[in-house]
């Protein structure tokens, strides 16, 4: 089977859409976000086709697109709309797939689910994606035991923002994770950047070999 990677993030607006549009590219795969909460600008696969210059047959179709930018248990809520997260199907597809969740770990998908319980059903290999600035070692030390109780495999943790040395050793240490690279802030951000960038400080083979963080 081909490599299928989830990438997610200790909160909100970490840089884990930028950070998916790098790694799909590096990766030659395809993206996919199965929720989209808010659809009043550019989407998160609109960001990822454009800063990874994916073509628009490797974006595939959201399960669900959701008006309200809102957690997805309350943007479901208010557009009447049934999330079922069993009905949440990995897509059969030739070549590797890099799966984006929504927010952090234990946002809500419903009233009884998070990204975490579906991470856990799927048991495909997750990259968080961490700030490196103060608070992050709380954030993703906590994320990663949410995983670890859960049995989900992780490849690795993913720093973005300025290089915090100490930060990033302890977290790998007390973590009992790899350090994938870290993605620093661009600017500016556009397509060129972010491929330079992401040859930079990532090795293709560091997300098709996993090492569990259990």
């Amino acid at each position: 089977m081909s490599a299928r990677i989830v990438v997610t993030g200790t909160d909100t607006d970490v840089g884990k859409t930028v950070f998916a549009a790098g790694l799909t590219r590096l990766l030659g795969a395809s993206y996919w976000k199965p929720v989209q909460a808010g659809l009043g600008g550019e989407t998160d696969s609109e960001t990822v086709g454009r800063l990874g210059e994916i073509s628009s047959g490797r974006i595939l179709p959201e399960r669900w697109r959701l008006n309200t930018p809102a957690s997805p248990h309350h943007a479901a809520a208010v557009d009447r709309v049934t999330i079922i997260p069993e009905d949440l199907h990995l897509p059969e597809i030739g070549g590797p797939l890099v799966i984006e969740g929504a927010g952090g770990l234990l946002v809500p998908l419903t009233q009884t689910t998070t990204f975490a319980d579906v991470f856990s059903l799927w048991k495909v290999p997750v990259v968080l994606c961490a700030r490196t600035r103060l608070g992050t070692i709380n954030h993703t030390l906590l994320s990663l035991e949410a995983l670890r109780v859960r049995n989900v495999p992780v490849l690795g943790v993913a720093f973005i923002g300025d290089a915090e040395p100490e930060t990033q050793s302890i977290i790998g240490k007390l973590g009992g994770t790899r350090i994938l690279g870290r993605l620093p802030v661009l600017a500016p951000l556009t397509p060129a950047t972010l491929r330079q960038a992401f040859a930079d400080a990532f090795q293709p083979h560091d997300f098709l070999t996993t090492r569990s963080a259990q």
